[in-house]
C-alpha cells in the first residue's frame, strides 16, 4: 500500500482587494480556489497550466509562505497551518523549493560554500568545517566540481546557477521538494540534463517531488502523474500517459494540442479557444471555463461540475471537471 506524504483538502488561497477613501476590503483574487489531491512517497506530480492559473501560488501555500485562507495542507498526516513558527521551521527540513529564477534565487554576494553551508547553519547542524565538506558533497553530486565552493553566482551559467539552487533544496535530505518552473528561465539544451539531475536525484535520495510548470512536454518528462489548472481550480487530474493519449477537459485537450512538433506532417488542429483569460477577481459562474470553451452549454454556465472519476473509468485514476466528460473533443 503507498505512503500518503502530502494531502491537499478544500486548499483556497484569496488575496483581499482594498480600495476607497477608508481602504475598505472591496474585493478578492481568487488565486487557489478548492483544490484536493494527495501525494504519494516517491512520485511526481506535475502541475500545469496557463500563467495566472494559480499554480505558483498554490506552490506557495502549500509551504506556508502563503497562509491558506481555507482548508488544509496534511504534510505526514501533521496539518501545516496549525504549527507555531519554531514547529514550521523544523518542518521545513523536510520541505524545501527550488526556485524558477537562478539568477534571482542566489545570493550574489555570497560564495557558493557560504549558500549551500546556511541551510545547517541555520538549523544547527555540524562545525563550520563540516559544513563545508558536506557543501563539496553537494557540488559533486549536482555535476559541478568542489573547487567551485570559493566562487560567486555570477561567475556562473544559468544551468550551473540552477545545478547550485539544486544541491541547496537537497542540502538538509528532505522528503519534499517544491519545483517552481525549474527549467523555465533555462535554454531547451540545458533544460534536459536538468530535468535528468532531478530524475537521478530522484531515485538516489528517495524524494518525492511537485514540479509546476506551463510547458506541458517537460512536465510529461518528468511526472507520474499531472493536475491541470484552470483559474485557481484543478479541471482534471490522472496519470501522465492517460492525459496526453485520452484527455477529457477541452482545456486539456487545447493544452496538449498547441504543443509545438518537430515534424510538420505531424502537426495537429488547433482547437480554437475564444476570448481571454477572465479575471480572478471576478471569475464566471458555473464552470470557470465556458466562457472560452467551444462545447460550452447552459449547464455550463449555471452549475460548477464537480472534480469526479471520468465517465467508463474505475476508481479516482482519472479525474475530470466536465459536465460532458468524454463526450467532447
Amino acid at each position: 500500500m503507498s505512503e500518503i506524504l502530502l494531502k491537499v483538502d478544500n486548499l483556497k488561497k484569496h488575496f483581499p482587494i482594498h480600495g476607497g477613501f477608508f481602504h475598505q476590503h472591496v474585493g478578492n483574487v481568487y488565486a487557489v480556489d478548492g483544490i484536493n489531491f494527495e501525494v504519494e512517497k516517491g512520485e511526481t506530480i506535475g502541475i500545469v497550466g496557463e500563467s495566472g492559473c494559480g499554480k505558483s501560488t498554490l506552490g506557495k501555500t502549500l509551504l506556508m509562505l502563503h497562509k491558506p485562507t481555507d482548508g488544509r495542507v496534511l504534510f505526514e498526516g501533521v496539518n501545516l497551518g496549525l504549527l507555531s513558527k519554531k514547529e514550521l521551521r523544523l518542518k521545513r527540513k523536510d520541505i524545501q523549493i527550488i526556485f524558477q529564477d537562478p539568477y534571482e534565487s542566489l545570493d550574489t554576494r555570497m560564495t557558493v560554500g557560504t549558500i549551500l553551508s546556511e541551510p545547517y547553519q541555520i538549523h544547527g547542524i555540524g562545525t563550520p568545517k563540516e559544513r563545508l565538506k558536506w557543501a563539496e558533497e553537494l557540488l559533486e553530486k549536482v555535476g559541478l566540481p568542489p573547487s567551485s565552493i570559493d566562487r560567486f553566482p555570477h561567475e556562473f551559467s544559468g544551468g550551473q546557477r540552477q545545478r547550485i539552487g539544486i544541491a541547496r533544496a537537497i542540502a538538509l535530505k528532505p522528503k519534499l521538494i517544491l519545483c517552481d518552473e525549474p527549467v523555465s528561465a533555462l535554454d531547451v539544451s540545458v533544460q534536459s540534463q536538468i530535468l535528468n539531475l532531478l530524475i537521478e536525484l530522484q531515485k538516489e535520495l528517495e524524494l518525492t517531488y511537485l514540479f509546476i510548470a506551463h510547458d506541458l512536454a517537460v512536465v510529461k518528462h518528468i511526472s507520474d502523474r499531472i493536475a491541470v489548472m484552470y483559474l485557481g481550480k484543478i479541471v482534471e487530474f490522472t496519470d501522465a500517459d492517460t492525459l496526453y493519449q485520452k484527455a477529457l477537459h477541452p482545456y486539456t485537450q487545447a493544452l496538449i494540442k498547441s504543443i509545438p512538433q518537430p515534424d510538420p506532417k505531424l502537426r495537429a488542429e488547433l482547437l480554437a479557444l475564444e476570448g481571454e483569460v477572465p479575471s480572478p477577481i471576478f471569475p464566471p459562474s458555473g464552470c470557470h471555463f465556458h466562457t472560452r470553451c467551444p462545447y460550452a452549454t447552459q449547464l455550463c454556465k449555471s452549475k460548477v461540475p464537480p472534480l469526479a472519476p471520468a465517465p467508463g473509468t474505475k476508481g479516482d485514476k482519472h479525474l475530470v471537471s466536465c459536465h460532458y466528460a468524454g463526450e467532447v473533443g
